[in-house]
């Protein structure tokens, strides 16, 4: 694993091919502040017009979900032709070509680039199958040298998988270069894929959904069955097999199958990629997918059908027939459920042991061919498919000589490796961090970068905690650096974490051999904010006092981390809304993934910011715009709209964007090295001598403000943004951000502020509207609008 100081990022980088995959590969390119030229064929035959490109590029960046960071971003894009602007290539550091899967047009490419690139440059392909060797055959030995497969998944902002392929001439410094920069500054995950057609993870992807798509068609199992078989129960993305498969495209789909069964002739299961006629049926009538508005699923005003095989018309869902998946959900851990959906004697359980037992024996006959890691099958289909685990650490879970006894006895191929290995033997040994290699008959120790090291790994080798309660923990860094990581249920911000807080800062503050805290988890999301159930649980009871009490202690617990005498450092990723927003607000400065989703949403459920997140924004308007009213009202009015309509940001980018970051953020492309970064940053700041922050009074625009941002709430609820209840929440908003019921302009201080919210939030508590909207979020996790 390279992690190397030796190397620069690129500053320019030039995309050949500006289609779905290409415009998308130059818009991350760009996200990492990369300028990038993206060329593609003319608009019309012997015309000098870049309108295809800008065309697709516009295309490209109204995708949902967005490809670009901000529209920043897209303004470090300049479009070109080929045909024109090629010799512009001689100016990029990479080139990458993103043309049709075509060896022939991909060849003829590839010489122009030799003929017009930079003889220092590095050019990739970005082929999804094709062998890199064949590509390159006509070139030159300098320029097969530097050249190399980076195949990225769609969409490659948000998919962390590229496959890097080299072939035999390909220097070792290139590879090297390209995976420092691929990890560290595009945040991903690269693994290192054999030269052979479609590489990792599209061939055992591909087989697996193929082998969910044979229940359908010949086992009598629905699509909304296998769907649910296959999605976050056992650990994959909510789209199961059939809505991802409308999402990639069923063309594409059947075009991948098309091009993998004629690709791999020795492929023992090559049958099992040829083309079902559900499929060519569906194609043949134009129904895509997601892109053309049918696909094995097809809406019809709010209700969605799915294909119905015997009649080949599109239904409403069916009841499952799956017996009782409560039991299953209810096993716990991933690892519980997985093994007690081995053992199910139900439908549940024949589909699971069907495809998973067929899926894992394909994958270790692919090992020696594909790749000689099983752990690199593992990393390719976690991270360019969304799985949690993969095929080898599905099988360590249920049990390696349990499942290789149920292979054998259904009649499953197993390479001699596996069936050599002993039954109390695993794929992966020592918490993970060691894997089983058949061609060296051992495990050896993965290779992960220090600045990728997970809290669990860092805990183990530290000893444990040094300091916990029932829902967070201390954890040591190292140098001086600790890390307070809270636990509880959805990273929630209940009266144990925010306590926990407290009695950490305290902690850091009084020892002399600690120089600052960082503070984040490695749960699936930061923060979805305060523990609703425990409010909800007090508002039944009529405990005012205890909410009172409580966002009181949050509010304090806010400030402490702002003001506190050591640095503490916020580590967010994902999403952080409502308090999760208010804890990294409250960090001067904090650390945040590039995937980072914040925003404070409080207004969805009944209530406002009043963890220090609304006196946050206001004070922060008043700082930008000291003396000056008018423009006080401009900053003012921005931030306000942004909290009356609960908008989350689509990147830590927009984040700093909105105000829920500062300026001088740490934004990290590798969310991974959040940790890492926020450490680095704590050792900075305590090195140059840290001073916290002191406390100052802001001006707050008083009663003609309120008038201002009412009227503004107004229009948006005239545009039918918010609802009639959004605008009273709106009404309480703006009584907050302009300093209740002052007659005018005046400076105030926090504390005033933290007054206002916490009497507004205690008051919109006892609204039955809101109780309805807090419900809804418990019983549904989704808001009401009333």
């Amino acid at each position: 694993m390279v992690n190397n100081s030796r190397f620069l990022p690129f500053r320019r980088v030039a995309v050949i091919g500006a289609g779905t995959m290409g415009a998308q590969i130059a818009a991350h390119l760009a996200n990492a502040g990369v300028k990038v030229l993206l060329l593609d064929l003319a608009a019309s035959e012997g015309a000098k017009s870049d309108a295809l490109v800008k065309q697709r590029l516009k295309i490209a960046s109204k995708l949902k979900p967005n490809p670009f960071f901000t529209k920043a971003a897209l303004q470090r894009i300049d479009c070109g032709t080929i045909e024109h602007d090629i010799e512009k290539i001689s100016e990029a550091e990479w080139i990458i070509e993103a043309v049709v899967e075509r060896l022939d047009i991909k060849q003829a490419l590839l010489e122009k680039i030799e003929k017009y690139g930079s003889p220092d440059s590095i050019v990739s392909t970005n082929t999804s199958g094709i062998p890199i060797h064949l590509l390159a055959a006509e070139c030159s030995i300098e320029f097969r040298q530097r050249f190399l497969g980076t195949h990225f998944f769609n969409p490659p902002r948000y998919l962390r998988l590229l496959e890097v392929i080299a072939h035999k001439d390909t220097n070792s410094e290139v590879l090297d270069r390209i995976e420092w920069y691929a990890r560290v500054c595009l945040g991903k995950d690269v693994v290192y894929a054999n030269d052979v057609p479609y590489f990792i993870g599209n061939r055992v992807g591909i087989y697996g959904m193929m082998g969910a798509i044979h229940q359908f068609i010949h086992e009598g199992f629905t699509i909304e069955e296998i769907d649910t078989l296959t999605g976050p129960l056992v650990g994959r993305p909510r789209s199961g097999t059939f809505r991802t498969a409308d999402l990639v495209g069923l063309d594409v789909m059947q075009l991948v199958c098309s091009n993998l069964y004629d690709s791999v002739p020795e492929d023992e299961s090559r049958e099992w990629f040829l083309i079902p006629d559900v499929l060519e049926n569906l194609v043949s009538k134009g129904a895509f997918g997601a892109k053309s508005g049918a696909g094995f699923y097809r809406k019809e005003g709010r209700q969605i059908l799915s294909m119905d095989l015997s009649s080949g018309t599109y239904t409403p869902p069916a009841e499952l027939d799956l017996g009782d998946l409560g039991k299953i959900k209810t096993a716990g851990s991933l690892q519980n459920r997985l093994s007690a959906l081995f053992e199910n004697e139900e439908r549940a359980g024949t589909f699971f042991r069907a495809t998973m037992l067929d899926l894992m024996a394909y994958a270790s006959r692919r090992v020696g061919e594909i790749t000689d890691n099983p752990a690199s099958i593992d990393r390719a289909i976690c991270s360019g498919f969304g799985w949690e685990i993969g095929p080898f650490a599905t099988w360590d879970a249920i049990g390696f000589d349990k499942v290789r006894k149920a292979m054998i006895q259904e009649g499953h191929m197993l390479p001699d490796w596996v069936r050599d290995m002993p039954g109390e033997a695993s794929f992966y040994e020592s918490h993970a961090t060691r894997v089983y290699i058949p061609a060296q008959k051992e495990y050896i120790t993965q290779k992960t970068p220090a600045s990728e090291q997970s809290l669990k790994s860092i805990k183990r080798k530290s000893g444990g905690d040094l300091w916990s309660n029932e829902e967070s923990g201390l954890i040591d860094l190292g140098d001086g650096v600790v890390l307070f990581e809270f636990r509880s249920k959805a990273c929630t911000l209940g009266a144990k974490v925010i306590s926990g807080i407290m009695e950490v800062v305290d902690l850091v503050e009084n020892d002399p051999d600690l120089c600052g805290l960082v503070i984040g988890n490695e749960g699936t999301h930061f923060s979805v904010g305060a523990n609703l159930a425990e409010m909800a649980e007090a508002v039944q009871s009529r405990k005012f006092e205890k909410i009172d009490w409580y966002i009181a202690r949050f509010q304090s617990s806010m400030q402490r981390v702002h003001y506190a005498r050591k640095p503490v450092v916020v580590a967010a990723h994902q999403r952080a809304l409502g308090g999760g927003c208010e804890l990294m607000m409250s960090a001067v400065h904090p650390v945040a993934a590039a995937e980072t989703y914040a925003g404070l949403v409080e207004l969805g459920v009944g209530l406002i910011p009043a963890g220090t997140g609304s006196m946050r924004l206001a004070s922060k308007a008043s700082k930008k715009n000291r003396g000056y009213d008018s423009n006080l009202l401009f900053d003012v009015m921005q931030y306000f709209e942004t909290v009356a309509k609960a908008v989350v940001s689509t990147s830590a980018e927009e984040a700093r964007d909105l105000g829920f970051l500062p300026n001088h953020a740490c934004i990290v492309m590798n969310g991974l090295e959040r940790f890492h970064a926020a450490k680095h940053e704590i050792l900075r700041l305590s090195a140059q001598g840290y001073r916290p922050p002191v406390q100052e009074k802001f001006r707050v625009l008083g009663r003609p403000g309120a008038a201002a941002l009412c009227t503004a709430a107004y229009q948006l609820h005239q545009g039918r943004f918010i609802s009639d209840y959004d605008l009273y929440l709106a009404k309480k908003l703006a009584y907050i951000f302009t300093g209740g019921g002052l007659s005018g302009a005046e400076e105030v201080t926090e504390s005033y502020l933290l007054d206002l919210e916490r009497e507004v939030f205690l008051s919109l508590l006892g609204e039955p509207k809101t109780q309805e909207r807090i419900a809804g979020i418990l019983k549904h996790n989704r808001p009401v609008r009333n």
